[in-house]
């Protein structure tokens, strides 16, 4: 690894104060970039992933996608912890401690709003950051496309009911166009350019150093994207960190709890299933990580935009990055480790 990539936790802490400092300094340039949405989605935050995004597209080998269904645990593994066991895990820690620990210290009404904020966000899987961590734990490219591709297909049908269960809310209103853009921007768009570069380098030598040597170029660029994501995610929430600290605070608190405990359960669950570790670490990856887009138009939608709904989907952007940073690092020191116990497992390794 190189200096910047061991230091990758300090330069992320460097930027959350940038970023904090930049908004409070240059407060029209952030509302300027901040105003450029579609669909609830951000331009610039969207594009910044993408370019995140794209250099783990170009490992995607197509031909090698049918390959899947030779390791289907870390799907199972998947499929189960994010769909049967999060959203419901969410709920409870958001009962316990808004009804519960904290309720000396939040109103009622705003503790109804900061549960069904944690919902939202519990009940939404990651699609596009997941791709990022996947790359900084050597994750298996062709794995962690079809996991994402699974995820966002089931959450078309899924989210939805789960949510209504989950908040006693007959009718939940699915912000079609945040869910469709964010696919198409973070998975269809830069899998189509990751395709289509993988072929070009390919035919130009015929083997495959040239496209090592280009996706080894890239990968600065890649880590420059994420530090500029989150100078720019704290940049516009910088003016609710400062005038609310410890309702951030109190918000942080199951939210980490559940980050850590769902990687746990999906981390220790592949290792008893004996799943390779370029799988498992994806695997407990996209749990651990929300689709945060879709979970702010939602509470949007069904709240408005100065609710506590939305205020805790909001913490949840700003907790993600330095809580899966810290994962990415507890997966990579656990990587020989987790090949070993492996064993047989690593003969079954899809193609790249």
């Amino acid at each position: 690894m190189s200096v910047f990539e061991r230091y990758l936790s300090l330069w992320v802490g460097l930027a959350i104060i940038a970023g904090i400092a930049l908004g409070q300094f240059m407060p029209g340039v952030f509302s300027s970039l901040a105003a450029l949405e579609i669909a609830q989605v951000n331009l610039p935050v969207a594009i910044l992933i993408w370019a995140m995004v794209y250099p783990m597209m170009i490992a995607v080998d197509v031909g090698s996608l049918h390959r899947i269904a030779e390791q289907p645990r870390g799907l199972v593994v998947t499929l189960v912890v994010n769909w049967l066991i999060k959203p419901f895990s969410m709920a409870v820690l958001g009962v316990f401690f808004f009804k519960g620990v904290f309720a000396a210290w939040i109103p009622t009404a705003d503790a109804e709003g900061y549960i069904a904020g944690l919902i939202l966000l519990g009940a939404a899987p990651c699609t596009a950051m997941v791709f990022v961590w996947s790359q900084l734990t050597r994750g298996d490219a062709n794995y962690t496309l079809a996991q994402v591709s699974v995820n966002d297909l089931i959450m078309v049908f899924a989210y939805a009911p789960i949510v209504a269960l989950l908040l006693g809310v007959t009718d939940i209103p699915v912000p079609w166009g945040t869910l469709i853009l964010s696919v198409l921007l973070y998975v269809v768009v830069p899998l189509a350019a990751g395709i289509l570069t993988r072929r070009y380098l390919l035919a130009a030598d015929g083997s495959s150093t040239r496209l090592n040597g280009f996706i080894a170029r890239l990968k600065p660029a890649s880590m420059v994207g994420l530090l500029a994501t989150v100078v720019l995610l704290f940049g516009f929430q910088g003016n609710v960190i400062l005038a609310q600290p410890l309702v951030i605070a109190l918000i942080a608190v199951p939210l980490l709890i559940q980050s850590y405990g769902i990687f746990a359960i999906a981390y220790g669950a592949a290792w008893a299933l004996r799943i390779p570790h370029r799988i498992a670490a994806p695997c407990a990856m996209i749990g651990t990580s929300n689709f945060f887009e879709l979970a702010v138009a939602v509470a949007i939608s069904l709240y408005g935009l100065s609710s506590t709904a939305a205020l805790a989907t909001v913490v949840g952007v700003l907790v993600e990055v330095p809580v899966m940073l810290s994962l990415v690092a507890l997966a990579n020191r656990t990587r020989t480790a987790f090949d070993a116990n492996a064993g047989e497992g690593e003969k079954e390794r899809p193609a790249r």
